[in-house]
């Protein structure tokens, strides 16, 4: 093949990857071929990808396992019935899958970890200790709680003071089960202001207060790159308490690759450092369509570390 043709060739495939004119990714009677799994655990939720794989929340794992991806998660389980729970969690076991993140407890309108009502705060316990039942029935080790709303009536101090003690409370509840409850950084910029937990250097002060296995960060870099920016040397300050990572890139919280957050080292940096963890999908899809879900998944191979 000459040079000409090399390069004619080489930029009609680049264009069809991009734009999702490829072959089509999905197995089907004529491209029964399944991808390779991906090497990070990318994790999706439901309803990120519904074009090409269906509305159907069982389909919808069994495509992704086809993709490539080898875990799942689902942000607001609690609100599904306990059949359809279980539906999930069989499917994702017998693929031979890992299934992440559900959210315990999640409160944003009151001050639920850094006030000081008691019914608030014994509510919280209750939703805590019902989240372990659920992390059972689906096999997994990690539930995420929400840390509510800052208390404006309240010096800062006192709320870290009654947020940790909270959280003491919650690890001794996961401890004997062997859980890890994540928490999340939210901005202040954009979506969450008025959240207490908004910045990566306070949820490492609050884990290192409470010094416990079952009390992690999660590490969500659509958020940290809002609110912090800098985030390898963030995340490596914070390292030995990051139990938990979601992506999303920034602006408009879609795929890697759409917007300003260099993935492409940002994920290698941390795959070298030893990280084989969860990666939650937490963002949407920023072309709407088969095409945009097509290039979505292009641009996670492109990111996959190697």
């Amino acid at each position: 093949m000459n040079r000409h043709t090399f390069i004619k060739n080489s930029l009609l495939a680049g264009t069809a990857l991009v734009s999702g004119i490829a072959t089509p990714i999905t197995a089907s009677a004529s491209n029964p071929k399944k991808e390779k799994p991906f090497h990070m655990k990318f994790s999706p939720e439901f309803g990120i990808f519904k074009e090409l794989p269906g509305k159907d929340i069982i389909d919808q794992i069994k495509w992704g396992y086809d993709q490539g991806f080898r875990a799942w998660e689902n942000t607001w389980l609690t609100r599904r019935p306990v059949e359809e729970q279980e539906r999930i969690s069989k499917t994702v076991q017998q693929l031979g899958m890992e299934f992440g993140q559900f959210v315990g407890t999640m409160n944003f309108k009151e001050p639920t970890f850094a006030g000081r009502d008691q019914s608030i705060r014994d509510n919280v316990l209750k939703e805590i200790r019902a989240s372990v039942e659920i992390a059972k029935r689906m096999n997994t080790k990690y539930i995420h709680n929400v840390l509510g709303m800052a208390d404006p009536k309240l010096p800062w101090d006192f709320q870290m003071a009654n947020a940790i003690e909270l959280l003491k409370r919650a690890a001794a509840i996961y401890e004997p089960h062997g859980i890890a409850m994540v928490m999340e950084t939210m901005n202040h910029k954009i979506n969450h202001p008025g959240m207490f937990l908004h910045a990566i250097p306070q949820a490492y002060a609050m884990a290192k207060a409470v010094g416990s296995p079952s009390l992690k960060i999660l590490f969500d870099f659509y958020h940290v790159q809002i609110q912090e920016g800098n985030i390898i040397p963030t995340l490596d300050y914070a390292w030995d308490e990051i139990g938990y990572m979601q992506i999303g890139d920034t602006p408009g919280r879609n795929e890697p690759t759409s917007g300003e957050v260099n993935f492409v080292n940002v994920l290698q940096h941390v795959h070298d450092k030893g990280y084989r963890g969860f990666m939650g999908m937490e963002h949407g899809i920023n072309r709407p369509g088969k095409e945009g879900e097509r290039a979505a998944l292009a641009a996670y191979r492109a990111v996959d570390p190697k």
